[in-house]
């Protein structure tokens, strides 16, 4: 098989593409030929030694994958040769075959391309977990997304729309404003020009937001919490900005608000059922039209520095799929 490989920490343009022997399943694993997988931001981060995650090379970028079920090992029942699904793993899914747990699997409808699913995991698990199990997001409150344009934006603007949230989308241009305001977002803020904190309150009449889906980080963090209402829930979900901000706690205090960490990586492992159950959901909405995620574009193996390039780049507008 084919594999776009990570011999040693570096830029994208390190990456090569190797031939690597077919994998074979031991017991309680599945094979699963992989028709289409995603790349994510986190992706430039690892392939340099910089995530949360350590790799050891060589390894595959790319954390989640849709495809077929090729060969299944012994003990596993839920699945067999011929299931349509997608899957998620820390890292390793940009290749033509890969071992899969049975736990970390969902099925497919027919309705649903295997380009469309391969993107749904990450970024729209992440997302639908976040507002589900951890903000308790209920229809009628209002939800401020940073960085609304990138994958993880996209989808936390469009899902919050399907739970009947009021939508503000917050980034950093206008093209991307617009991108997110076809999306469903209802407003906008752009920060570049805009004072997030005070644009954030007027668009609430002095109330503030209920949820904050902050992916980025950095500067606006603190200033998206100054405009949370009361009790309101501020969702961690990463630092694309590349800074760790430090949070005053007094404005917890003085809000009586929330911020809660969503490490759903984590929450995969530790509740695979409730996993399923999200992206069930989440493969309905697909599938009923309720739900239409933005491909950015898709890429041979080779292509994957050039698009991994572009993610760092922010270039890139939803996601960005490879076809093995």
């Amino acid at each position: 098989m084919k594999a776009c490989l990570c011999t040693a920490y570096g830029p994208p343009s390190s990456l090569v593409v190797e031939t690597l022997p077919d994998p074979q399943p031991d017991a309680g694993e599945l094979v699963v030929d992989v028709k289409a997988c995603a790349l994510n931001f986190f992706d430039t981060l690892i392939i340099q030694g910089k995530y949360q995650h350590k790799a050891e090379p060589p390894f595959s970028p790319g954390a989640e994958f849709a495809g077929i079920v090729s060969a299944v090992g012994a003990g596993v029942s839920d699945f067999q040769k011929g299931d349509r699904v997608i899957g998620y793993m820390r890292y390793g899914a940009a290749r033509q075959k890969v071992i899969a747990e049975p736990d970390l699997l969902v099925k497919i409808p027919d309705e649903v391309s295997f380009e469309i699913a391969a993107g749904l995991t990450v970024t729209y698990g992440t997302t639908l977990h976040a507002y589900r199990d951890r903000a308790d997001l209920k229809a009628g409150e209002t939800v401020a997304v940073l960085g609304a344009s990138g994958g993880v934006g996209q989808a936390a603007v469009e899902i919050a729309a399907i739970m009947g949230a009021k939508v503000i989308a917050c980034a950093s241009s206008e093209e991307k404003l617009a991108f997110a305001r076809k999306l469903g977002a209802h407003e906008t803020v752009n920060y570049s020009d805009q004072p997030l904190k005070d644009t954030l309150k007027a668009l609430t009449g002095g109330t503030g937001v209920d949820v904050v889906y902050d992916p980025v980080g950095g500067d606006l963090a603190e200033q998206a919490l100054r405009a949370t209402a009361w009790e309101g829930r501020f969702l961690v979900i990463g630092f694309a900005a590349g800074n760790i901000p430090k949070i005053p706690l007094n404005l917890l205090l003085l809000k009586g608000c929330d911020m809660r960490g969503v490490f759903w990586g984590a929450a995969v492992e530790r509740d695979p059922a409730g996993h399923r159950t999200n992206m069930m959901q989440i493969l309905d909405w697909v599938k009923d039209g309720k739900l239409k995620p933005h491909i950015h574009g898709v890429y041979p193996l080779k292509d994957i520095p050039g698009a991994l390039e572009d993610i760092a780049a922010r270039k890139v507008f939803g996601k960005v799929i490879v076809t093995p």
